[in-house]
């Protein structure tokens, strides 16, 4: 992987030809390229990450990494391969393939374990999540990949997100003046964080509805966050369906309960987070559910074609004689069948009354549920650019649950379910970030085998920064608490609690449900989803996030679509960027200085990765 190629020697130094410059083959797989997508990678997995707990989703980090890869690539070390930078930009994003994938999974066990009886639930065994995770990732790249070649050479399917990558990746000088915006947009938001936790403390809501008069059902209250905003921003007009499910539920939900309820919920009506927690929360996990239901329904016709493309993709390969572009389809046979025997020992070691046998149906369970929902997301991203990440690991581990329960304890249970549920999750997402990037690539003229080759090197690194991460923030702020409400990660243990207790709020999830399979077989794509969270969301924090989506339209109309690509978008990126920096910094401080078994608390850390130790010293 050297950065530049010898150059060729002259054919005949006394021939006209002698004259000509010679050079090496274009730099691409270059330890620049891999060394600095480690470290964006890590960079936009925190931030993400982190973003991901306050607002309930994630965003694609490949057209950030892309922007900051020009940024030093071009603009610092004077480099100006495309490829190179795609091959940083394939490693940096997927590093960050974790921060959704972990973060819609593994906090619900600190979710769960502040519910009576389930504490230990939050004692998992860190190395041995993190093998999981990796085990995973490889596992759902190891099944898309041979999808490549008919999904994009031959389907052509339009992957937006590649588009948009592509794009940054042709335009090196765009690219560097976007990392300077994106630079400035994160002073501009570490700053504002400061002074918000400077004058706000822990608590970053302003209760505007209060001081205006107004009525409290309305539950005017904004959440003091840039980094909200700069989602809001990036979401345009889609994201309005997020902020639409708040507003259903202030702006007329609760003013009819309040006319027309019984008096037992119009009293609560007078106090929004008691209709949130006892009504709206409910109803907002049945849409969930019903949403995800609903999207692998109206994906049938997608799973048929992805099927179809898959056994195209393997004659292809076979007919070809196994090219040089692709990675050898035997070599990824081999980690699917490795990757399923490790997920057997994983789940075996979960718990200590775990059976083999119950251990290899959970895991091949679970790879089997791999390789279709890594399909179907692949095919969804390819055709509308949304990824039902969330709906697949919910119903991924409503489903081991089944399987562990019959003869583990309730703790084993969930314990072993969400530790291969994890490792699905991060699969799903994995794998549709392959294919967004083989597509950015396909582009730009990149080898498709040195790509997918760039994922895997990238892959492993995010589960261990973003478990840590995890572990860091629930140390300091909870998870699941006002400041990190992890909204997707709550819903799933929700889910997990009621099934296991039989304490159902059964016709709120129903009719959630119901609206939920609704809106997910309107055609809309991820609709339900976004509605759903809106209802579960605190509303503080769908209202802020709307005034992004309102900026950015304004900003289409009045500045023109092409600005807000060019300047608005890399400004909230670096919003985004700035905030979750001090905010995991603040914590980090908090953690480290501020108590006085500090010491000890990091030489515990340091123990327990040496000796397998369990996180609840986090706790």
């Amino acid at each position: 992987m050297s950065d530049v190629e010898p150059a060729t020697p002259p054919p005949d130094a006394g021939s006209a030809d002698s004259t000509r410059i010679h050079r090496g083959p274009y730099p691409e797989f270059t330890w620049t390229a891999v060394l600095l997508g480690w470290l964006i990678g890590a960079l936009i997995a925190v931030s993400i990450g982190y973003a991901a707990l306050i607002l309930g989703f994630a965003i694609e980090g490949s057209e950030l990494a892309a922007i900051l890869g020009w940024g030093v690539l071009r603009g610092v070390l004077r480099r100006t391969s495309i490829v190179e930078n795609n091959i940083n930009q394939t490693i940096a994003s997927a590093v960050n393939g974790a921060s959704s994938g972990i973060m819609f999974s593994v906090p619900a066990l600190f979710i769960l374990s502040r519910s009576e009886g389930l504490e230990e639930v939050a004692n998992f065994n860190i190395p041995l999540m993190i093998l999981a995770c990796i085990t995973g990732s490889v596992l759902g790249l190891a099944f898309v990949i041979p999808l490549r070649k008919q999904m994009i050479d031959f389907d052509r399917l339009a992957y937006p997100g590649g588009i948009a990558v592509a794009t940054i990746l042709k335009s090196p000088g765009a690219g560097v003046r976007k990392a300077m915006l994106l630079l400035v947009g994160t002073l501009i938001s570490g700053v504002a964080h400061l002074l918000v936790l400077g004058f706000m403390g822990e608590d970053h809501d302003w209760h505007a509805g209060s001081q205006l008069g107004l009525p409290d059902m309305l539950n005017i209250s904004f959440y003091l966050s840039v980094m909200t905003i700069g989602v809001g921003f990036l979401s345009g007009k889609g994201g309005f369906w997020f902020g639409a499910g708040g507003f259903l539920c202030y702006f007329v939900l609760s003013p009819l309960l309040s006319q027309f309820a019984g008096s037992d919920v119009a009293g609560m009506v007078s106090s929004p987070n008691s209709m949130r927690l006892e009504l709206y929360r409910p109803l907002g996990i049945g849409m969930l559910v019903g949403a995800a239901v609903g999207g692998i329904v109206a994906a049938f016709p997608l799973i048929a074609s992805a099927m179809k493309s898959m056994h195209a993709a393997s004659r292809k390969s076979e007919a070809d004689g196994g090219t040089n572009d692709e990675m050898p389809i035997g070599l990824l046979y081999g980690a699917i069948v490795l990757g399923a025997a490790v997920m057997i020992w994983i789940a075996y070691q979960s718990v200590d009354s775990m059976t083999l046998g119950r251990a290899a149906a959970m895991a091949v369970l679970g790879t089997l549920w791999v390789w279709v929902a890594g399909v179907v997301v692949a095919e969804c991203i390819g055709r509308t650019n949304w990824s039902p990440l969330s709906g697949m690991t919910l119903i991924a581990v409503t489903i081991l649950i089944v399987i562990a329960r019959g003869g583990l304890s309730v703790v084993e249970t969930i314990s072993s379910s969400m530790l291969v549920g994890a490792a699905i999750c991060l699969a799903i997402s994995q794998a549709s970030d392959m294919m967004l990037d083989l597509k950015s690539g396909y582009l730009v003229g990149a080898i498709p085998r040195r790509q997918q080759l760039a994922q895997f090197i990238g892959a492993w690194l995010g589960p261990v920064i973003v478990i840590f991460l995890m572990i860091l923030l629930n140390r300091q702020y909870g998870i699941g608490s006002d400041e990190l409400p992890a909204p997707q990660a709550q819903a799933l243990a929700s889910v997990t609690e009621g099934i296991l207790s039989g304490n159902v709020p059964a016709y709120r999830y129903t009719a959630g449900a119901g609206l939920g399979l609704l809106l997910a077989m309107s055609g809309l794509g991820g609709i339900g989803v976004l509605i759903a969270l809106g209802f579960y969301m605190p509303f503080q924090i769908a209202l802020t996030y709307t005034i992004g989506n309102v900026l950015r339209l304004a900003a289409d109309k009045g500045f023109g679509v092409r600005w807000s690509h060019e300047v608005g978008i890399p400004l909230a990126a670096g919003l985004i960027v700035g905030e979750a920096l001090v905010g995991v910094g603040h914590a980090l401080i908090k953690v480290v200085f501020g108590a006085p078994e500090a010491a000890e608390t990091a030489m515990r850390l340091g123990a327990g990765i040496a000796t397998v130790t369990p996180c609840s010293m986090w706790m």
